[in-house]
């Protein structure tokens, strides 16, 4: 059994509208039998925290393009994107880079 993983989650270049224009959420993921991925956390994120339209957030079981996802500063593409397993005190940040105008 996987222990409870708490996290840092950033919302930011507009994504944070989103959220009921909270950029900031410091959440605690349940214990479960397998490890967090970020694949898993998408899925909390939707049902926990995304208070409207989801599809400028996701698209499948990504984020849709035109969102860069940071993982303690580094490019997920360089972590293993959606398989990076989630450690304690991760900081995951989701910005927008896609601007209306």
């Amino acid at each position: 059994m996987a222990a409870p993983v708490s996290i840092q989650l950033e919302f930011g270049g507009g994504a944070e509208l989103l959220f009921d224009g909270v950029k900031k959420h410091h959440v605690t993921l349940p214990s479960q039998s397998e490890p967090w991925d970020v694949k898993q956390l998408l899925v909390w994120i939707q049902r926990n925290l995304l208070k409207e339209r989801p599809e400028l957030f996701v698209q499948g079981d990504s984020v849709r393009p035109g969102i860069l996802v940071l993982i303690n500063d580094a490019d997920w593409e360089l972590m293993g994107e959606l398989d990076y397993q989630l450690q304690d005190q991760d900081n995951v940040v989701f910005i927008s880079t896609l601007h209306g105008g």
